[in-house]
């Protein structure tokens, strides 16, 4: 397969950096001092949606009564216990591939829900300067699965939605990158490809794409 485009454009967790794990201890314990049980699949559903967005959510399905007080207080326990347990970790293949793409030329964006401050500490400096555009939660009004990230993201890039290409691994930031006009290509690192339906093009891992699809720059 033969893809020509000028500009890739990755989300983060699951996609660069193998942090999910973490992600969900930190929710699954959060929740429980509210008595609210989750499971993996809650949670990595949800990942690249905004963080207060996905506590609204979780009360609102286990008819538990939400205020935006005690959404702001369980996420910023979340995101301080998320930060003492978290250690740097990325999926395999994913800073080869960037660093490769980077070297031909092609322009590259990063959208993520995760907060600027979080995103910057995440990424060594190295990795994160390697991006010409960074959107993160902190960035927009609506979070995936709405398109404003992607769409943001684009008109910073100063590039169609044609000239693109977005990897994801989680059906929220799919349903974003499809909503935006965009081919997404999604990684089974998270989630299996019966949640991953919406994609263009669904890959167990950057070497299996870096096997059958090659990238022209326009």
């Amino acid at each position: 397969m033969e893809f020509p485009i000028s500009t890739f454009i990755f989300d983060m967790d699951g996609v660069i950096t193998d942090t999910m794990p973490y992600h969900f201890h930190a929710w699954e314990t959060v929740f429980a001092s509210e008595g609210i049980r989750v499971s993996h699949e809650d949670v990595y559903k949800r990942e690249g949606q905004k963080g207060i967005d996905s506590v609204r959510e979780f009360f609102t399905e286990k008819k538990k009564l939400y205020t935006d007080a005690i959404g702001h207080r369980l996420l910023d326990e979340k995101e301080k216990l998320f930060k003492r347990i978290l250690k740097r970790k990325f999926i395999p293949g994913s800073r080869m591939f960037i660093k490769k793409i980077a070297a031909q030329g092609f322009k590259l964006g990063l959208v993520t829900g995760t907060s600027r401050h979080e995103a910057q500490q995440l990424l060594p400096k190295g990795l994160w300067d390697t991006f010409d555009v960074t959107i993160c939660g902190t960035d927009v009004q609506n979070g995936k699965p709405h398109p404003e990230p992607y769409l943001k993201a684009l008109a910073k890039l100063n590039v169609g939605p044609r000239e693109a290409v977005v990897f994801e691994n989680a059906p929220f930031g799919i349903r974003s990158a499809k909503a935006a006009g965009l081919f997404c290509i999604a990684l089974e690192t998270s989630l299996p490809s019966s949640y991953l339906t919406g994609a263009d093009a669904i890959f167990p891992s950057f070497k299996a794409i870096e096997s059958k699809v090659k990238f022209i720059k326009r």
